[in-house]
């Protein structure tokens, strides 16, 4: 059994399926070393994105991926940048659900770490 979750490197008590920090489903033959623990941050000087303002990004500004940018998963930011402007502004009725179900998710934990696997504060 892992002792490393593998997508944001936080510890997982034994017999763990679940990383409770990510929700990552733990592989039962991963190496219990932390030598293959990937997309962690390892870059010390990078700062913790804030899940508030993420959250509250989300929730203004969501219709054109804001909070995505911020949080550094560009691919779908640039994707909802895109539906918003190329439909003319009507799919931001899309992007606007879109946004609305990560604020809720940011805002009670489910998104957990942002595009580098820094944990989010």
């Amino acid at each position: 059994m892992a002792k490393f979750c593998e997508n944001c490197g936080k510890p997982l008590k034994e017999n763990q399926d679940i990383c409770l920090n990510c929700g990552v489903a733990v592989k039962k033959d991963t190496p219990t070393n932390t030598t293959n623990v990937t997309n962690i941050n390892t870059n010390p000087t990078t700062a913790p994105k804030s899940k508030v303002c993420a959250g509250l990004l989300a929730l203004f500004f969501g219709t054109i991926g804001i909070h995505n940018f911020y949080l550094g998963y560009s691919g779908k930011g640039v994707a909802q940048l895109l539906i918003t402007l190329l439909t003319c502004g009507f799919g931001a009725i899309i992007t606007g659900v879109w946004a609305l179900i990560e604020a809720i998710m940011l805002f009670t934990g489910s998104i957990g770490v942002d595009g580098n696997g820094v944990p989010l504060q």
